[in-house]
């Protein structure tokens, strides 16, 4: 959580970077968002919202892999900003490439999301396409970027050189809810790579999430191993697994839902555990194909 103090020092020291972005929404003319409802593309969706106005368009593509509180949140972000929105569906599960879960599903993933967006873009004849890619994201292990860039899809963010804290100290600025959302991925980002994914176990697995979002857990997620539901909670919510209810409410509704078991890990929830243990390696942080971070002073 952001200090209001450091809230401010992030916002003073980053306002050239917002500016630039918002000048470059302004020379696009018009927009069209691909728009999860998380941190970084709903702060994409305001300010080209505020520079747009009605040239720009949110699209929300929504498949099995989407928890269904992501989908219903999404929609209501986007009324509350006044954005003009789209809906659509995705069927990435249809591409064996995307099913069979290697260390670039999400490749395909994206590409599936770029097409559409690309589509309707056309459609609609709007300049450009964006993302919520950041600059923070040159450092992690992400596939989906390329097809970003193959359907040259533009990162006013990463442009901007904004970071994930950066953003977050806007998004509170702004007044938008998600500026402290937990770090949100899709519901395939659970299950082993290497390991199916399936309609039926991304439906588990949405279904074990909820579960715990009703008992009050905001970070966490739920690993896939067949039989076994491994739990990643944040260190600060290990205490509610003290409280015996607590206990039991997980496992009953969990093995209801078709685990064997479920267990805890000992390890607290932190975004990569497993990029890290399938051996993926992280990229150089000034990016990929020739795409260097900009300064802006």
């Amino acid at each position: 959580m952001l200090s209001p103090e450091r809230i401010q020092a992030l916002c003073e020291s980053s306002r050239p970077k917002l500016e630039a972005m918002r000048a470059a929404l302004r020379a696009h003319g018009s927009a069209l968002v691909a728009f999860s409802g998380g941190v970084d593309s709903t702060f994409v969706l305001k300010v080209a919202v505020e520079e747009l106005g009605e040239r720009a368009l949110a699209l929300t593509a929504l498949s099995a892999s989407v928890a269904p509180e992501e989908a219903q949140e999404a929609r209501e972000l986007a009324e509350r900003l006044g954005a003009r929105h789209v809906v659509i569906g995705s069927n990435e599960l249809a591409n064996p490439q995307y099913a069979a879960n290697p260390t670039n599903r999400c490749y395909f993933c994206k590409t599936e999301l770029y097409d559409l967006c690309e589509a309707r873009r056309a459609e609609l004849g709007l300049a450009v396409v964006l993302d919520g890619f950041n600059a923070d994201d040159f450092k992690d292990h992400r596939p989906g970027h390329k097809a970003a860039r193959e359907h040259a899809v533009v990162s006013p963010l990463a442009e901007a050189g904004l970071t994930k804290e950066e953003i977050r100290a806007w998004s509170q600025a702004l007044g938008l809810p998600t500026w402290d959302k937990p770090q949100m991925a899709c519901l395939a980002s659970r299950i082993p790579y290497g390991t199916a994914v399936t309609r039926d176990r991304l439906l588990q697995i949405a279904a074990a999430e909820s579960e715990l979002r009703k008992l009050g857990f905001r970070q966490f997620r739920v690993r896939y191993h067949s039989e076994v539901a491994r739990l990643e909670v944040a260190a600060e919510e290990y205490e509610k697994f003290l409280v015996a209810d607590v206990r039991q409410r997980i496992n009953t509704a969990f093995l209801a839902l078709g685990f064997k078991f479920v267990s805890l890990d000992l390890e607290p929830f932190r975004s990569g555990r497993l990029n890290e243990a399938a051996g993926v390696t992280k990229p150089a942080t000034q990016g990929s194909a020739g795409f260097a971070l900009p300064v802006v002073s």
